[in-house]
């Protein structure tokens, strides 16, 4: 068509240039919407694909060699290989732990929000790259080769998010088939009747004609249509790997999500203080904010906003203050005053192992409090003041706004 147009500009034979040019343009702008359009999507899961490969390469790696430690890029790292890993560290790589325990955050990868214990030896040493250590010192030996991670793993899964047809598509493509080929005919045997009836028919006039008859624009939007539902769900992070799973998505009537991070947030954050009988509440409000001064994590952070909002004022700490860091092992934290006093905040299991070593009663009041908080979804954290229990924090996890306006739709549909 483009060199009918450019004949047409020096020969009257070949009809108008202005009608030839237009002619020439539609037929580009749709050829070229039709063979582009799946590049979207392509283009798309790259740029995730490559949002992820930077997360692998610009995570560093503490590697152990001959005694000494050398900070390398996560993707020089192999199979066999060890490295170290410390509190605030992301782990680089999977792997195995052989030295040492830790409190590891896996939400990144799981949703989880609760952090998890690993430790050298049993079913519990495997970590995943890209979560991130929370407590202790640890040693891990790679277990895969470059390239079969599970990051690795995600990036191949955004890279094969190629768009295929529907069986709905397929069906429209056969049929856009048959009547291509129908008009086809159609026009073919035009030439001849014009000739017969002296009707001059231009070329620029017979293939307009076939254009404006086979449904070339429906054959170019299929991909459109498939490429936007995708588009769609790659914005809300989720990989469609066929337009297939995007044609089915739109018959679901109610989803029911069950994993921390979609219905909730994933941070656990303070929502109660349920002090002892014995003890004053603005007191045990007041041990919960010492014992949560330097708690970096969200919860310490939520326990000390909290606090504040129940009018309790802490600024800072009290001089000559031994603080005691959260680790795996004792599953606690907390500080000893420079009077003596111990005030320690944990783990039920590991408050009460406290407190019963010392020859103190773990109260039934206190277990009570910790049945209902953990049948209402929430995390029990006691708090012991000198091996003898104050009172019990609980944690809840923070709904996702979203969900908060969504559920009750589904609750309507169910």
């Amino acid at each position: 068509m483009l060199v009918v147009s450019i004949l047409s500009a020096f020969t009257a034979e070949y009809g108008s240039f202005i009608y030839n040019f237009l002619v020439f343009v539609i037929l580009f702008l749709t050829l070229l919407f039709a063979n582009f359009a799946e590049a979207i999507a392509e283009a798309r899961g790259k740029a995730q694909a490559d949002s992820l490969r930077r997360t692998r390469e610009d995570t560093p790696a503490r590697k152990l060699v001959g005694g000494e430690i050398r900070t390398v890029s996560s993707s020089q790292l192999h199979k066999g290989d060890i490295f170290v890993c410390e509190a605030g560290d992301v782990i680089p790589s999977d792997g195995e732990i052989i030295e040492g325990l830790a409190s590891i955050d896996e939400s990144a990868i799981t949703g989880e929000s609760a952090p998890v214990i690993r430790e050298a030896g049993g079913v519990k040493s495997s970590v995943t790259g890209g979560t991130k250590v929370l407590s202790d010192c640890i040693k891990v030996r790679v277990t895969t080769q470059p390239g079969e991670s599970f990051l690795d793993k995600m990036i191949a899964l955004v890279e094969g998010a190629s768009r295929q047809k529907t069986p709905n598509e397929i069906v429209l493509t056969i049929l856009l088939a048959v009547f291509t080929l129908v008009f086809m005919i159609v026009c073919i045997t035009l030439k001849p009747l014009a000739d017969y009836t002296s009707t001059p028919i231009s070329i620029a006039a017979f293939i307009s004609l076939f254009v404006c008859l086979i449904p070339t624009t429906i054959g170019g939007a299929l991909s459109a249509i498939g490429i936007a539902g995708m588009d769609r769900a790659l914005r809300a992070n989720v990989i469609t790997k066929s337009g297939k799973a995007v044609e089915t998505a739109g018959d679901v009537d109610t989803l029911l999500l069950d994993k921390t991070g979609t219905i909730a947030i994933g941070n656990r954050k303070a929502t109660a203080f349920y002090p002892e009988d014995k003890i004053d509440r603005k007191k045990f409000i007041e041990y919960c904010m010492v014992a949560s001064f330097s708690d970096e994590t969200p919860e310490g952070k939520s326990i000390m906003e909290l606090g504040r909002e129940q009018g309790c004022k802490f600024s800072e700490l009290p001089t000559d203050a031994h603080l005691v860091k959260f680790t795996a092992e004792t599953k606690s934290s907390g500080i000893i005053l420079s009077n003596g006093c111990d005030i320690r905040k944990g783990a039920f299991d590991a408050i009460r192992a406290l407190v019963l070593k010392a020859g103190n009663e773990f109260p039934a009041h206190t277990e009570e409090i910790i049945t209902r908080i953990t049948s209402n979804g929430g995390t029990p954290l006691v708090v012991s003041v000198d091996s003898k229990v104050a009172g019990v924090i609980e944690l809840q996890t923070s709904s996702n706004p979203v969900s908060r306006s969504v559920l009750p739709i589904c609750v309507r549909w169910v």
